[in-house]
């Protein structure tokens, strides 16, 4: 029983989810041949992903529904603070530098959760973290290939911010999940982002994109794929994990993320797997055993 435990299945739900969240160019850029912008495929993204978790919150529980009114701001938090705001900081940040150095930036989440996690938690910052964590970050960013070119003063501080927002997630989950279910807390995040993306996404045009689409059943599924697979499984998998593992562990955890979206490049987009690429993956690869080392 002991090979189950709770503490030895977090960890592996926490890298499923990335590996999930790691698929997510093959979507956007289907997504984008229809036309849609980097904000619609996000609201599409989050909208369909909140009508999922509301169905599966009314099949687990309905009575998931009912929250304290004076947990609000949490989950305002988690929608609008973290899930929205580092969509926003990430995409704006890619339209005024490089996606290598933008995708670093918010790679600096771990980072931000290990300092979170100290100051609200108590967590304690180890030697196996810090030496997880400088492997992990650096592997990101041989992975990601960063150049250094495009930052400004207003690039950092999008990436930085679409960190912090990306990592939020991690600490206000973890605070949730004291007193509601991963279902609740997943549905109340998605429905109250969902909402905020509808300000931002110009309704109109996309709807507009969505009646004049020459294959329209094949982008409706196409929609529902994208949300059920980059959204509803690996966040689903990531609450449940954060029940039983660190924020900061999970954090780190979760740099698999950019290392299987490599992967995918190679071998679905047939981008070439550089000597630089491959040492990446091998030091997040190293990152994830030390940090499940015993």
């Amino acid at each position: 029983m002991d090979k189950f435990s709770p503490q030895k299945i977090g960890p592996i739900l926490i890298i499923i989810a990335a590996s999930f969240w790691g698929c997510m160019g093959i979507f956007v850029r289907a997504l984008g041949e229809f036309g849609f912008s980097a904000i619609q495929i996000v609201s599409i993204r989050i909208s369909l992903a909140a009508l999922f978790f509301s169905l599966i919150l009314i099949i687990k529980n309905r009575n998931g529904f009912r929250i304290s009114l004076r947990d609000i701001p949490l989950f305002l938090g988690l929608g609008i603070g973290s899930i929205l705001l580092f969509t926003i900081c990430y995409f704006s940040a890619i339209t005024i530098m490089p996606l290598s150095t933008a995708a670093i930036l918010l790679y600096t989440s771990p980072i931000w959760i290990m300092l979170m996690s100290a100051v609200l938690f108590h967590e304690k910052i180890t030697r196996q973290k810090i030496i997880a964590l400088a492997l992990a970050f650096a592997g990101c960013v041989l992975v990601s290939g960063i150049s250094g070119d495009g930052i400004t003063a207003v690039g950092l501080l999008l990436g930085i911010g679409s960190g912090i927002g990306y990592g939020l997630y991690s600490i206000l989950g973890t605070i949730a999940l004291r007193k509601y279910s991963p279902y609740t807390v997943t549905t109340y995040t998605f429905l109250i982002a969902a909402i905020g993306s509808w300000f931002i996404n110009h309704p109109a045009d996309m709807l507009s994109k969505f009646s004049s689409a020459t294959d329209f059943n094949g982008l409706i599924l196409l929609s529902l794929l994208t949300a059920l697979l980059t959204a509803v499984i690996p966040f689903l998998l990531y609450t449940l994990g954060l029940r039983n593992v660190e924020a900061s562990k999970a954090g780190i955890l979760a740099t698999v993320e950019p290392m299987v979206a490599t992967i995918v490049g190679i071998t679905y987009f047939s981008e070439a797997l550089t000597l630089l690429s491959g040492l990446g993956i091998f030091l997040i690869l190293s990152a994830v055993v030390i940090l499940n080392k015993r």
